[in-house]
């Protein structure tokens, strides 16, 4: 299985588990040139932008350690075009991060906000 296909399995196991949680997904990796976002959700009247991060094992530590702050950063900047996009300036919103293991999902609600890069 190549990185690609590993990645597409590990974003389908975490909508999977967001809709379970009862959340809304509303697009699946919505690229534009600031960069990619793995699931856009809306969970109540919250809009969620989320990083999904897979891994085989903890060899190389937590998956949501990847998440560093220049892709923080592409990710908020992503957000804001979605944002603007679909002119939802003052909606709530939150940054997430989903850790796919084998076994075991793990999801890390506020992640990360604009304050950490700005």
């Amino acid at each position: 299985m190549n990185r690609r296909s590993i990645g597409a399995q590990g974003e389908a196991e975490a909508r999977a588990f967001l809709i379970r949680k009862g959340a809304k997904v509303l697009e699946t990796n919505y690229r534009r040139p600031t960069g990619e976002i793995d699931i856009i959700a809306k969970q109540g009247g919250t809009l969620l932008f989320v990083e999904v991060k897979r891994r085989s094992s903890l060899r190389y530590g937590r998956p949501a350690e990847a998440v560093d702050r220049q892709k923080q950063a592409h990710i908020l900047r992503t957000a804001q075009l979605y944002l603007q996009e679909k002119r939802l300036a003052d909606a709530p919103v939150r940054f997430d991060v989903i850790e796919v293991l084998p076994g075991e999902i793990r999801h890390i609600e506020n992640a990360f906000d604009a304050s950490a890069i700005y």
